[in-house]
Formats: structure tokens, sequence, C-alpha cells
């Protein structure tokens, strides 16, 4: 495999496919060696080196850590949108929401997996549009993600036009302002306010308590082997409150693994109240 005068070896791919699972969880498939090497190379040639002979022995010798988040970065998919399978967020907002209504008004969310912020911003605004008073109210969001270049992202709200097609108009309208580039719209301050964004990686250990209502953790799971995937749902499981809800990814499954949760649709699960 070679581009240019660098070639990727099956040995190069074992190591850095074995590195990848050991940091962050995400089980690289064989077959995706192309993918690795059109990613990587250009942080081959970035340091000057001859190949990935010497970025392996680069990447094992920084003790600073700096040069495995930047391979991590580059090496994991960030694709969303906003009101993306949006009919989970109309159950948020048909099912879930006149339930947790009654409950003294406090509300929390996690988006796991927020990639570049438009699932959490998406949320936040569907939830301004469904409740009266929502900001005498104690509702917040977590949203958080592997990636220090999504996180930065979604911290600053700022998103070309051409990422807004799906949002509908009115919500333009009021939920996002004109910047310095014509072809940009920040999302507007009382929005962002509602958003805790953060990065966090599902294999460490979570900082956060709970008991959290909803959690979003949406073709994230995909990249994870039965092993892990089970550890995250036990997880999900315990940090979420009695009749709270977990969203996955419709292409994602729970079949496989050992849980409590009843389906209330597709992709979207509720921990019974006991």
């Amino acid at each position: 495999m070679a581009v240019g005068s660098i070639e990727l070896s099956r040995k190069h791919f074992t190591h850095i496919r074995e590195t990848l699972y050991r940091v962050c969880g995400i089980d690289l498939q064989a077959g995706k060696e192309e993918l690795v090497k059109a990613r990587l190379v250009k942080r081959v040639r970035a340091l000057e080196l001859a190949g990935f002979d010497d970025y392996l022995r680069y990447l094992d010798g920084d003790r600073s850590g700096k040069e495995l988040k930047i391979m991590v970065d580059a090496l994991t998919t960030n694709k969303t949108s906003f009101f993306r399978e949006a009919r989970h967020f109309e159950y948020i907002r048909e099912m879930i929401l006149p339930a947790l209504r009654p409950k003294g008004g406090r509300m929390r969310f996690w988006s796991a997996g927020c990639s570049s912020g438009e699932e959490p911003y998406t949320l936040a605004m569907m939830l301004r549009e469904s409740i009266s008073g929502i900001d005498k109210l104690d509702v917040r969001i977590l949203a958080t993600d592997l990636s220090p270049t999504m996180v930065s992202t979604a911290r600053q709200g700022r998103y070309a036009r051409s990422l807004i097609g799906d949002i509908p108009p009115g919500y333009v309208k009021k939920y996002f302002a004109r910047t310095d580039n014509d072809d940009e719209l920040q999302v507007v301050d009382q929005v962002r306010s509602m958003i805790n964004v953060g990065q966090l990686n599902l294999m460490d250990q979570w900082p956060m308590k709970g008991p959290f209502d909803v959690i979003l953790c949406r073709n994230v799971m995909i990249y994870f082997d039965l092993p892990t995937k089970q550890k995250l749902i036990d997880k999900y499981w315990n940090l979420l409150g009695p009749g709270g809800h977990l969203f996955i990814g419709h292409s994602e499954s729970l079949t496989g693994l050992s849980h409590r949760f009843r389906t209330v649709l597709p992709a979207a699960y509720v921990k019974e109240s006991q």
C-alpha cells in the first residue's frame, strides 16, 4: 500500500489498531488499511519522517501524549447533522418532557459522542421551544466527545450556512446570529449557555454522577466490540435515573448484550421505574 513513497504494512496497521483499541476502545476492523494510510500519511509528512516505521517510533516515544491524541483525532469519524434521526427528538418532546415537568424542574441530558455539536444544540433548541419558562428551571445538557477538534467546534457553536438546511426556518431566525463571516452562523448565547461541552474518552473514568433523564449515544457503539459495548450499556444503566431513556443510532443494536432496558421505539430504550 503506497501513497507516494510511503507505505503502510500489515505490521504498521496492527500496531495502530492495537493502540487505538487500548486507548479508546475503538475496534478498527481489517479492511480499514486504506483509511488509516490516507489519514496518517499527512501526519508522517508534516513531521518530515521517512515513513510509518519512524512515525510509530515517534508515537510510542512521545511521553506527552500529544501525538497519540492527534492520531486518535485523525482516525475517528465525526459525522453528524442537525435534527439527525428526528423521530428521537419528537419522542423526547412528546413523551419524555411531559413526564419530567412535574418533577420539580430538574432535567439532565447527556450527548455522549456529540461530535461537532449539532446534536446537543438541536436538543437545546427543541427544549426551548417545548418548555415554557425554561430559564427558570434547572435544565442542563452535557455534551462530550473524544476528539479535541470536535469539542472545540462544539464550544464555538459556529456553523456553515450549508450545514443548517435541515433546521426549521423559525429556529434559524430565533436561535442563530450572523457572524463576521457571511458563510457562517453562530448559535445564540441563550442556547449555548444550556450546554456544558467537554472532552471525554468513554473508556476512562466518568466524572459525572447523574442521574440523567436522557442519554444519547448515537452512532458511537458501532466502533466498539461486544465486550466494550456491554461495559458501556452497564454504565449507562447505572447513570440513568428511574424512567430514564437511552438513545442509540438506528444502525446500532443491543442484540447480544445483557441488559434490562425496554424498547420504546427503534434505537430507543427506557429504564423502567423501580
